[in-house]
């Protein structure tokens, strides 16, 4: 166990008249952004916006790949070679990373989206792709431990982080149960989770059985309708566990 563990949220998850999470206060409290980049949601101005907003804020700017599916919210799988998925990538971290350029940051990570995580999680041919062009930009990547993510990243050479969720639920393989309309999470069970994790290593499924975690990062995603709440929850979990980053965070949370 790492001796801070880190917060990450997915962010710019807006486009045109449509608004989606809540970005603002969230960067109040999170460690890292995975910014969308425009093919499940997002579009230029909310990535560009996006990008100056998390960069005041001090957060790592991480790129959020996804499918091309804006209807589903890259929800829904697509059958895709390893070449699609390379191209894919490169093509919206190309395009984060050049908003990044521009406001003076740095990318930090790259981290799929959706369905496209799914994927790439159980496939290592088609995560090889992402890891060693994340590689090549030297930047890491997140994603589930002892998994597709992790073999191909360690494999490709790029810093692995592995991630605990606490707003999804988790099947007996260690999957995560990907729901297309998110409902609220409580904040007590995530609170909760988080000292299971840290504590013994270990969660439970959504059968009851046990699973062993390894992280040390934690994603609240902010499309979860009380996702603030959930990160508040999260966050004094870690305090109390003495493994928060950043401990002035729970002055600013609670303001």
């Amino acid at each position: 166990m790492p001796s801070a563990i880190t917060v990450n949220s997915d962010l710019g998850e807006s486009f045109g008249l449509h608004s989606f999470g809540h970005d603002d206060e969230l960067l109040t409290l999170i460690d890292a952004a995975n910014i969308a980049c425009g093919f499940h949601a997002g579009d230029p101005h909310v990535m560009s916006t996006t990008v100056v907003n998390a960069a005041r804020a001090g957060v790592a700017l991480g790129a959020h790949p996804g499918l091309p599916d804006l209807t589903g919210f890259g929800r829904r799988q697509m059958a895709l070679s390893a070449d699609e998925v390379r191209d894919l990538v490169i093509y919206q971290v190309g395009a984060l990373s050049a908003f990044i350029a521009h406001s003076g940051g740095k990318l930090s990570h790259i981290k799929p989206h959706g369905a496209f995580f799914g994927m790439l999680s159980r496939d290592e041919d088609l995560m090889r792709p992402l890891a060693e062009y994340a590689a090549r930009l030297g930047v890491q990547v997140f994603g589930l431990a002892d998994t597709a993510h992790q073999r191909a990243a360690e494999e490709a050479g790029a810093q692995f982080v592995p991630e605990l969720y606490v707003d999804l639920n988790y099947d007996r393989n260690g999957s995560l149960v990907i729901v297309r309309r998110p409902e609220a999470t409580d904040p007590g069970a995530a609170a909760a989770r988080v000292k299971s994790a840290v504590t013994s290593g270990t969660i439970s499924a959504d059968d009851g059985s046990t699973l062993t975690v390894q992280f040390s990062s934690i994603c609240v995603h902010s499309d979860t309708p009380n996702c603030v709440e959930v990160a508040k929850a999260v966050i004094s979990a870690l305090q109390e566990c003495q493994q928060a980053s950043r401990p002035e965070r729970q002055t600013i949370g609670q303001a």
